[in-house]
């Protein structure tokens, strides 16, 4: 039968050739990962031909032994890796090779430093392996035939790495894909069978398919190189660290090992195995969230699909592995997973088993969760939201900033606020803000600091949020120290709630004045208690929407209903009491306006009249020190 080759010569996308040069420079130390991930690559293929012949058994072509092999030929210089998987056909063979056709490229790209081993992770994620090839060869022939495609749609793809590739049909009667190393000048180590034996156990024992080289005897018989069983499904007393680091390499594309994995297998009523990792760190892409990441299902050792998201809650979303249930249907699909009981179980086992591990890392090794919450904290937040069944659990997790300490890092748990609370003090204090900065120097502190009371300091984006439903830890509730009016219980003694009082009567004209002044601007002006060095702050009701979380719903043009401040004054502070003498009223309103600017721009807020600020404040400032005359 002729074929008709229609050879094309086609340019990498661009981001490809980045990515090429990349690629080679920054992983030419570890040169030998190249056959892992080629290795990795026909797994996957295996994979998805045992997947996809479930509903068509066509697809095995009579040959469901499924296996990779690697050889090597000293003469003419090369390496091959082949395995009988899906295979590949011309469209998807330039989707895959010749342009990078996901979501995120851009974001990607971003994010590579020029920091060698920083990047060289970046690439394991992007899932672009293949390309390593390109490390110790100059030039990588690729041979495919998609299973279920006839003899004549074999598909030959070539190229030297430098910018362009070539793609011609030829015929091939076998499925799946071969793919020959042409080895540069200097790699003649893996031109070496015990060399390539050695990488192969090394990287890939833990592959659950057979990996097969040719018998060193000579006599042309194959042997079997790798264990060829599910990692996962072995006793876990029998699996070396370095073996479960590889598979976790092998699962989620990434190159460095990672933090925690947790390896459980649950019988009864319900039979299934997790293995599950916390990686060290965060995918460029965590926070697209309709991007599935994750964890592998299978049933009986036979892969079932990607990324299931019925297996984890989306805050769980950076979890690694696999689960492998006994109890599902082998054609198990993601409707029937949406509606299956069994799911529902794993599901709840599963978080249950990875927020165990993240408890057991924070008791036992505070360094590595310090590393895992810089990465992955701001995710676990929206458990709080997202999971009310394990909101208690996930909230003894949650870390924050707070006045206790000023280094800024985010170490304190509500169990270490909680056993440092002063006596007579019945509520955990927090604070929001749009940075560390402003929530460490707001004016709403100075109470708290003279009374040395301390304040946690909230200023991620979702923070407003996640306190709308953790109200309360341990029976305490959490209170915003910018919310309502200030209740100190115990922390307060009745002189001083008798001067509070007292004040409020003593000053109650001038906020009379003031709030007349100021008019529809502010719900109301008060005389404060908690401020002993600021003249002014605003404030908001407690069922009203916060100060911080207002700008930041107005910056995403949502509406909400907006609730005016209030206005709390010191009386003890010189500018106030320079406002009480005023008589002048023009100039009173003046002085007013000018306060609550400031307390709004204490708040990080911006101004509705900036040049009206300025200009009030010249004038304030001319009238109280005129210009001299000499």
């Amino acid at each position: 039968m002729s074929v008709d080759t229609h050879r094309e010569t086609l340019g990498f996308q661009t981001e490809v050739r980045q990515l090429l040069d990349l690629m080679i420079h920054s992983l030419y130390s570890n040169k030998e990962i190249f056959l892992r991930e080629l290795i990795s690559n026909g797994s996957d293929a295996a994979d998805k031909l045992r997947f996809e012949a479930l509903t068509d058994d066509a697809l095995f072509e009579g040959d469901s032994d499924l296996k990779i092999g690697v050889r090597y030929d000293r003469k003419a210089r090369t390496v091959t890796v082949t395995d009988n998987g899906i295979g590949m056909s011309r469209a998807e063979v330039i989707e895959h090779i010749g342009t990078i056709a996901k979501s995120g490229t851009r974001e990607f790209l971003a994010a590579l430093s020029g920091d060698r081993a920083k990047d060289a992770r970046l690439i394991g994620q992007f899932g672009v392996g293949f390309y390593s090839a390109f490390i110790v060869a100059d030039r990588v022939t690729l041979v495919t035939r998609r299973a279920g495609l006839g003899p004549e749609h074999g598909i030959r793809w070539e190229s030297d790495g430098k910018g362009e590739y070539t793609v011609e049909t030829v015929e091939r009667r076998q499925r799946g894909t071969e793919i020959t190393l042409h080895l540069k000048e200097g790699e003649d180590e893996f031109l070496d069978g015990h060399r390539l034996r050695a990488v192969v156990r090394k990287y890939s024992d833990h592959i659950p398919i057979p990996i097969v080289m040719a018998s060193e005897s000579g006599k042309g018989e194959d042997e079997v190189v790798n264990r060829a069983s599910a990692l996962w499904a072995r006793p876990k007393n029998e699996i070396k660290p370095e073996e479960y680091e590889e598979f976790y390499k092998h699962v989620a594309h990434d190159f460095e090992p990672p933090l925690a994995h947790v390896h459980s297998r649950v019988e009864g009523r319900q039979e299934y195995i997790s293995l599950l990792y916390v990686p060290r760190h965060a995918p460029f892409d965590l926070w697209e969230r309709d991007r599935r990441h994750g964890v592998k299902l299978y049933v009986r050792r036979v892969f079932i699909m990607d990324d299931a998201e019925q297996l984890l809650p989306n805050y769980l979303r950076f979890v690694r592995g696999v689960i492998d249930s006994n109890d599902l249907p082998l054609n198990v699909s993601r409707e029937i997973l949406q509606r299956s009981r069994d799911i529902d179980a794993i599901r709840a086992g599963s978080v249950k088993k990875t927020l165990d591990l993240l408890t057991e890392l924070a008791e036992r090794d505070k360094e590595k969760y310090a590393t895992f919450w810089k990465e992955f904290g701001r995710v676990l937040k929206e458990g709080i939201i997202e999971d009310p069944g394990n909101r208690e659990a996930i909230a003894k997790l949650l870390r924050f900033a707070s006045t206790h300490a000023d280094n800024g890092s985010e170490d304190v748990s509500l169990a270490d606020y909680a056993a440092r609370m002063k006596p007579g003090q019945e509520k955990i204090y927090y604070i929001t803000a749009d940075s560390l900065p402003a929530a460490r120097h707001s004016p709403h502190l100075e109470i708290f600091r003279q009374k040395g009371v301390e304040v946690l300091l909230l200023h991620d984006r979702i923070d407003e949020w996640l306190m709308t439903h953790l109200t309360e830890f341990e029976k305490k509730p959490l209170v915003s120290v910018a919310k309502g009016d200030l209740d100190l219980g115990g922390l307060e003694d009745a002189d001083e709630r008798k001067r509070h009082e007292e004040a409020a009567v003593a000053h109650k004209e001038l906020v009379e004045r003031i709030k007349r002044a100021l008019g529809e601007r502010v719900k109301d002006v008060r005389v404060t208690h908690r401020l002993t060095n600021s003249p002014a702050c605003l404030v908001v009701d407690q069922w009203d929407v916060s100060v911080n979380l207002g700008r930041l719903l107005k910056a995403a043009g949502q509406a909400y209903p907006q609730g005016k401040p209030i206005l709390e004054v010191n009386p003890g502070h010189p500018l106030v009491q320079r406002l009480r003498d005023e008589r002048a009223e023009d100039r009173f309103a003046d002085w007013s306006t000018l306060l609550f600017d400031q307390a709004s721009l204490a708040e990080g807020g911006s101004l509705e009249d900036p040049a009206g600020f300025v200009r009030r404040l010249n004038a304030l400032l001319l009238a109280v020190s005129p210009p001299s005359s000499g």
